[in-house]
């Protein structure tokens, strides 16, 4: 391990942000047609959740996942950056 690593691990703040947007609004959206794939499943959740099984849960997990990274990379920035 590298002594200088502390100004490499600020470095990194930025592309894990950025990392976190590009997942979010390629994975997290996708499919865009006809609408996000996301929106498809949350709307069907708040609807009663009528028909969906399994599958489709997990569906909503793996699509809301990027979502959680970009959330939690967002408070890691803001917390870095109050250290200031």
């Amino acid at each position: 391990m590298r002594k200088d690593s502390k100004p490499l691990k600020k470095e990194n703040k930025g592309q894990n942000l950025l990392f976190a947007l590009v997942f979010a609004f390629t994975l997290g959206l996708a499919p865009f047609v006809p609408e996000p794939h996301i929106v498809g499943k949350i709307s069907w959740l708040l609807g009663g959740a009528e028909g969906m099984q399994a599958m489709d849960y997990f569906d909503l997990l793996l699509h809301g996942a990027p979502w959680l990274y970009l959330i939690y990379a967002i408070v890691q920035r803001l917390r870095h950056d109050q250290e200031r």
